[in-house]
């Protein structure tokens, strides 16, 4: 008999992908079961945190809408990030099982790495990016659960922690090197000031102010429909190969059809006057620049010159577009473009230029960027030789160049070289965008005819930084975000840089343009005007056409020649040496290098030069006034060598200024010695530390800052009637010998540009 059975399977557990799905799906449920209310308030932390960062991006890179528009959009994709990254973290935390806060967890480990990624981009490196992203998610986190405690109600707990938070954040390691620069003491100050009324002070000029543009900017109301007079357009078609159709659709044209638009401060009265047109530099495009030099412009129109302030700001760079390729380029033919447009309108009846120009008195001057486009302007052919434009500029006698803190790049392998050309820069020892003296550069390469009264003149400024000397950029050198990191402890108050500024633009341009000879004592020896200056230390340059050259160092290596004689040392290390900048970069000249090596006290250590008999009979001939030579304090290298474990210098360092004697000797073996600081005060070189930490230094912008200082040279004028208080036997018409002694263990020095400076041919500032 047969049976039929049945199988049914024995109950048991479900299928292994079963179980797994369904404990997934039973996490996933659960993802915010820790994220209690406190947790929650908790998440204020980092989301402030998250909107910081993305503001602080937005504002380095503006879309052009304005400053609350980009505030708004950048508090709505930080928000909308942390809302969707916080999630999907929360969701994989909640796989994992762990019994965190998830939420919450997920909100920190997203600020942290929005900042993360903004930093690094932002040209930090990424350990620095990611030091400061853990340390801005642990605050915010600590901050938030802060307020979560406060809002539940746990007062004492909440308010435990935020001492905490607050000592934490004091206690972080933010120093800076060195701390304030010496100011100008009594003692440096000299007792025979310009006699002139301030320069930096408006004249008595009453003046007007227009623009004249396009008319069709669509930005700008005073180059669109508020525009007072029209101007052509440039088409620079001929250097622009790439303009991207954002930077069209923003601007409303391309580089066929760029605008010729300046801002204009013109005297009343019927001329003719001295032109000067003032250039920006590199800015963020959708940040005007032009208008940030009205305090010059308005200066320098009270004082009789017709000041103009160019808009290149279509040529600067954008986050959105980059910058047009050629700009350095571009912006020195820009200038020479409104230089034919203003030969035109000075030309029309009833213009407001009409016979206003004086075509025999032209000055350029730039900042940044711009500062090196006016030096290869006043030498436009060595880029412009074949191009229509220069012949039109050239009836404009560029007679003058100012650089504020100008950039110095080899355009076409070639650059700028100045002949009978008053230059002047100024730069901040503090100039985080352009951290080396690069106007030092166009300084050395600038060169007079002998006996031209035209001359060049440099200041370097200690507490000075880069943007301040427009009043539009702001305090920080570096856009956002990375411009949070820069130190500001010791920049000076912008209104006083611009004082400087003032200072030294108008008594610059009263000398080289109006023939003012008073205010020329001011780029000789800067404490003839120290009392119109704010105190800081300054050290300055100058040189001019009345030059007798001994020594320039740059001939030859043979240390034991110069070109006015031979050379000999006793008690000193000695080299001829190229000028570094903080990168360490060669600044194109030589100097000597002197080190004393003599150990006791009473031994000398001395650096001679004999004269060759035609420089004895030159300077006799010439009748020469006194020695000049260039100096620059090496003593601070004893700084660099700091141990890096202990951040301690060495405790037998020498002192700050090196003690140094002058001799002159005459062929009667007669010598007069002069102690240099009884004539101007051998000042420490600035020591900056541009970020604030030192171990962010080196991990900021590639490393760009580099050392603390740079070869930065102070000349120093030495008359010949104080050699004679000294020695009234010496002649000075038969000085056969010129020795520097170093006195103390440890003094370094650089010397450069020795010689003899005659003021007799200085009837005025014209050539």
């Amino acid at each position: 008999m047969g049976m039929d059975l049945e199988y049914a399977p024995a109950p048991g557990r479900p299928r292994l992908h079963r179980r797994i799905r369904s404990s997934l799906a039973k996490r996933i449920r659960e993802t915010y079961r820790y994220d209690t209310a406190l947790w929650r308030m908790a998440l204020t932390g980092p989301w402030i945190i998250c909107v910081l960062i993305f503001t602080a991006a937005i504002l380095g890179i503006p879309t052009g809408l304005g400053a609350p528009a980009d505030i708004i959009l950048a508090a709505g994709t930080g928000t909308l990030f942390l809302a969707l990254a916080a999630n999907i973290l929360a969701l994989v935390l909640a796989l994992t099982g762990l019994p965190v806060p998830r939420l919450f967890t997920g909100s920190i480990l997203s600020a942290a790495g929005a900042v993360l990624l903004i930093l690094y981009y932002a040209e930090l490196e990424i350990e620095a990016a990611a030091a400061v992203a853990v340390l801005a998610a642990l605050f915010g986190g600590f901050g938030g659960l802060v307020l979560g405690l406060l809002r539940s109600r746990r007062i004492v707990s909440g308010l435990l922690l935020a001492v905490a938070v607050a000592l934490s954040s004091i206690a972080l390691p933010i120093k800076s090197h060195g701390g304030a620069m010496p100011v100008l003491a009594a003692s440096t100050v000299m007792e025979d000031d310009i006699p002139a009324a301030n320069p930096g002070e408006p004249g008595d000029y009453t003046y007007r102010s227009f623009t004249y543009g396009s008319g069709e900017d669509l930005h700008r109301s005073e180059y669109g429909k508020e525009v007072s007079l029209l101007s052509s357009t440039a088409d620079a078609s001929a250097y622009i190969k790439t303009w991207p159709k954002l930077r069209t659709i923003f601007w409303g044209f391309d580089y066929s059809s760029l605008p010729l638009n300046a801002r204009v401060w013109m005297p009343d009265g019927e001329g003719p006057f001295p032109l000067v047109l003032m250039v920006h530099g590199n800015h963020m495009m959708e940040d005007y620049s032009d208008e940030g030099y009205t305090y010059l412009g308005q200066l320098l129109a009270s004082r009789g010159f017709i000041a103009l302030s160019l808009d290149e700001n279509f040529l600067n760079y954008s986050a959105w577009s980059g910058i047009p390729d050629n700009d350095f380029k571009v912006r020195t033919w820009m200038i020479l473009k409104h230089l034919q447009q203003i030969g035109v309108f000075n030309e029309q009846a009833g213009n407001p230029f009409y016979h206003k120009v004086d075509y025999t008195k032209t000055a350029l001057l730039g900042h940044s960027r711009g500062g090196q486009a006016v030096a290869m302007a006043a030498d436009a052919e060595r880029w412009f030789k074949s191009d229509p434009v220069l012949a039109d500029a050239k009836k404009f006698s560029i007679a003058s160049v100012i650089a504020l803190a100008p950039t110095d790049k080899a355009i076409d392998e070639q650059q700028a070289k100045l002949i009978d050309v008053n230059y002047l820069t100024l730069q901040g020892a503090r100039d985080g965008d352009v951290h080396d003296f690069y106007g030092d550069r166009q300084y050395i390469r600038s060169s007079y005819s002998r006996g031209s009264s035209a001359f060049k003149s440099s200041l370097y400024i200690a507490d000075a930084n880069h943007s301040q000397f427009n009043t539009d950029w702001g305090l920080l050198d570096q856009s956002l975000p990375a411009g949070l990191f820069l130190s500001r402890t010791h920049i000076m108050d912008g209104d006083e840089q611009r004082q400087i500024a003032k200072v030294y633009v108008a008594a610059f341009l009263e000398t080289t343009l109006h023939g003012e000879a008073d205010y020329r004592g001011l780029f000789r020896d800067y404490r003839s005007g120290a009392k119109w200056l704010p105190d800081t230390a300054y050290y300055s340059r100058f040189q001019s056409g009345e030059f007798i050259p001994v020594a320039t160092f740059d001939e030859d290596r043979n240390k034991n020649t110069v070109l006015g004689g031979t050379a000999a040392a006793t008690g000193l290390s000695w080299t001829e040496e190229v000028a570094r900048d903080r990168e360490l970069k060669s600044k194109a000249t030589h100097g000597i290098l002197l080190e004393r090596s003599a150990s006791k006290s009473g031994e000398e250590a001395a650096y001679t030069i004999t004269l060759k008999d035609s420089v004895t009979n030159d300077i006799a001939e010439s009748d020469a006034e006194g020695l000049s030579f260039s100096l620059a304090n090496r003593n601070a290298d004893a700084d660099e060598d700091e141990d890096e474990d202990t951040g301690t210098a060495d405790n037998t360092k020498p002192s700050l200024s090196p003690d140094v004697v002058v001799e002159l000797t005459d062929s009667n073996d007669i010598a007069a010695r002069l102690p240099l600081d009884e004539v101007m005060e051998v000042l420490p070189l600035p020591q900056t530390q541009f970020t604030v930490n030192p171990w962010l230094e080196k991990r900021m912008s590639d490393g760009k800052y580099g050392d603390l200082s740079e070869a930065v040279f102070q000349t120093y004028e030495l008359p010949l009637e104080a050699f004679l208080e000294e020695e009234p036997a010496l002649d000075p018409g038969k000085l056969t010998e010129i020795t520097f002694y170093l006195q103390e263990e440890g003094d370094k020095i650089m010397l450069d540009d020795i010689g003899f400076y005659n003021r007799s041919g200085e009837i005025n500032g014209l050539h």
